[in-house]
């Protein structure tokens, strides 16, 4: 029997895109269950939260901002370092690109696993890298920060900040204090999956706390629709608690039961397809979420480096 490829590898129908207005400065840029943007358009300039996945792909986002501004793009911000956030960089330098800004965090990933993770995420999810050609390598940060920055766009106040570690060590939130506007990045996720391949589990829930303190009334969250109230914020938030903290509960069950990497794939299927079965990409992400999870609760605190190689060993070994 031949064996089964990676769920994202037969997804190729194209997903609806929507630019959704939240203020007078902020837009959101969704796609049903795939990587959303955010942008912040202020008195001098425009800032782009996290870039598609390949500069052909940017070319609709741009489109879009110019419907709305003539001003130049002068800040892209990568909220963490996977490849479909943050390759499609390059299509905004001839718009007035000056910056790519990144945590701390963020450079060290692409430092050390981002090569390998382009060529692995490029494989396993290919209509996300639509005119992958066009991709001139790996973006690389002209500025990092540390914990927080502030950029004043014109008037208009923008809080660039590393509030804890969660879908990665090195996540970034943008923030307009003035509107309670907050771009959050895969840190939060809503009716979509959260990809936890290369995640913090144990210290997400407490960064997602300190998400919900800054009383955000509308997030942009990592994948999934606008949040547009203070109700909704509270829900993504409280959806993504749930998803990690779930995940997380059933591999430490895994592993104290001396299960395998198999037995406990079964083991969280049955607690997490009853919640989340039916949203987007779910049976792309669980493969590797478990395997991240089984690791951290196995003792493997920093997230092994996925490759390709590693990719089609996790999955035969889950087929097997």
């Amino acid at each position: 029997m031949a064996e089964k490829k990676f769920a994202s590898q037969a997804d190729l129908e194209e997903k609806k895109t929507s630019f959704i207005k939240l203020s007078d400065n902020a837009y959101a840029y969704t796609a049903e269950g795939d990587p959303n943007s955010g942008v912040i358009i202020g008195d001098d300039s425009v800032m782009v939260i996290d870039t598609t996945a390949t500069p052909v792909m940017a070319e609709s986002l741009i489109k879009h901002i110019r419907s709305v501004t003539d001003l130049p793009i002068k800040y892209v911000v990568l909220t963490h370092y996977h490849a479909v956030r943050v390759l499609g960089a390059s299509a905004y330098f001839k718009e007035g690109g000056e910056q790519i800004i990144a945590s701390r965090g963020t450079y060290e990933l692409i430092v050390e696993r981002g090569e390998q993770d382009m060529k692995s995420e490029i494989e396993r999810f290919p209509r996300l890298f639509a005119g992958v050609e066009s991709v001139p390598g790996l973006s690389w940060p002209t500025m990092v920060f540390e914990k927080e920055m502030t950029i004043f766009m014109g008037k208009l106040e923008v809080r660039l900040a590393h509030i804890g570690m969660g879908h990665t060590k090195g996540d970034t939130i943008a923030w307009i204090p003035s509107q309670k506007i907050c771009f959050s990045g895969d840190l939060v996720e809503y009716d979509a999956a959260a990809y936890t391949g290369d995640a913090q589990l144990e210290e997400w829930p407490a960064t997602l706390e300190a998400l919900r303190a800054l009383g955000a009334e509308k997030l942009v969250p990592g994948r999934g629709p606008a949040l547009v109230t203070p109700q909704e914020v509270n829900a993504g938030i409280d959806y993504t608690k749930d998803f990690v903290t779930t995940l997380l509960d059933s591999a430490k069950e895994a592993v104290a039961g001396k299960m395998t990497l198999k037995e406990a794939m079964a083991h969280t299927r049955s607690k997490m397809d009853p919640k989340f079965g039916h949203v987007f990409i779910y049976e792309h992400c669980l493969p590797f979420d478990v395997t991240r999870a089984y690791d951290e609760a196995s003792g493997i605190k920093h997230p092994r480096i996925w490759t390709a190689e590693r990719d089609k060993d996790m999955w035969h070994s889950l087929q097997a």
